[in-house]
């Protein structure tokens, strides 16, 4: 059939194509969303030339606030300032210390450091790393740690010493606050010394942890524990002989120029009475602490 002028009608228009289906979406193969809260401070300590000690690096973020202040002469003190609480559940929270040949350094922090339990019931991780090279001294001298109920922290501290680097460092770790169970601690300590193992120990403590830990050969119902290691060149000549300190406290020397003391207590007041004590005799120049 023709229209009025005689032509022919045009083709009806080709379909459109279908569209192609969309490729599948491979699945994520990258690491799950962090849980809780990162964070790092680090300080760096190295002597300036003068017979004072500098600080080039000193950095962090909350609740991790390294902060100098007035030290001795010839050292810098820092004292870490928590911004906020924690840790909780699932956070990770690292200090990253380093003294350098022939710097003095001190680290104390402000207040005492609360394990708290978080909402994702993952564990909260505290790890310190020391570093401290020949000539150098470096003082670890923190408020007590303390194992709040329901709470699960793993507290990892290594240290890496020259053969000729001296450190104290001191822990105070309390089950719960006065009156309540406490949650689950669990703390390793390893000090490394010209690359060789110096001290390997750990210790875990609270509902979870392996069996006994408050029996006789344990805590023995103790709510308080704590130590004190002091690594010094001056002991290779004469070491400090292993003895009891009162009845809850030890000295054991080690295989290397260090003495490590232990002690147990009722609650966080006597512990440290007496790790003062182990100190004013194995480390008079480091005062009372923290």
């Amino acid at each position: 059939m023709s229209t009025a002028t005689g032509r022919p009608p045009l083709p009806a228009p080709a379909p459109a194509p279908a569209p192609a289906p969309a490729p599948a979406r491979a699945p994520s193969t990258g690491p799950p969303a962090a849980a809780g809260l990162r964070a790092t401070a680090r300080i760096h300590a190295r002597a300036d030339g003068r017979g004072g000690t500098a600080l080039p690096v000193l950095t962090g973020r909350p609740p991790l606030a390294p902060r100098r202040t007035r030290g001795t002469a010839g050292a810098a003190d820092v004292v870490l300032v928590g911004a906020m609480s924690g840790p909780l559940g699932g956070d990770h929270l690292t200090v990253e210390a380093e003294a350098g040949p022939g710097a003095r350094l001190t680290v104390r922090s402000a207040a005492a450091t609360l394990a708290l339990p978080g909402r994702t019931g993952l564990p909260a991780r505290y790890d310190v790393h020391l570093r401290v090279a020949d000539g150098a001294r470096l003082r670890w001298q923190p408020e007590p740690l303390i194992s709040v109920r329901g709470s699960d922290l793993r507290v990892t501290t290594r240290a890496e010493l020259a053969p000729g680097a001296s450190l104290l460092l001191r822990e105070e770790q309390v089950l719960g606050r006065t009156g309540e169970p406490p949650g689950l601690l669990r703390s390793r300590l390893t000090v490394l010394r010209g690359g060789r193992p110096l001290l390997d120990s750990e210790l875990g403590c609270g509902p979870g942890a392996p069996g006994g830990w408050d029996g006789p050969a344990g805590l023995a119902g103790h709510r308080a524990f704590g130590q004190l290691l002091v690594v010094d060149p001056a002991f290779e000549a004469d070491p400090p002989p292993a003895r009891m300190l009162g009845e809850l406290a030890a000295l054991t020397p080690l295989a290397g120029p260090a003495v490590l003391v232990t002690a147990l207590a009722p609650d966080a007041l006597r512990l440290r009475e007496l790790l003062d004590v182990a100190a004013r005799e194995f480390a008079p120049e480091a005062g009372p602490g923290p």
